[in-house]
């Protein structure tokens, strides 16, 4: 399913990935995984482990 929400990653991933950790502290570094070109992999493993749409998940990280 396409989204409408746009999905950036803007400043440092590893920021971003430590925000989202300490949110979420069932989050792995496996679960957070990231590179280049692999966002919908990343936005999958995230809706899987969080039960959130894809959409919240790009507007949390957006909001970051």
């Amino acid at each position: 399913m396409k989204t409408d929400t746009q999905f950036r990653i803007e400043g440092s991933w590893k920021e971003i990935k430590g925000k989202l950790k300490q949110k979420y502290a069932s989050l792995t570094e496996d679960d957070l995984a990231y590179e280049e070109g692999q966002e919908d992999e990343l936005l999958g493993r995230l809706q899987r482990k969080l039960g959130k749409t894809i959409d919240d998940i790009k507007e949390e990280i957006n909001s970051l």
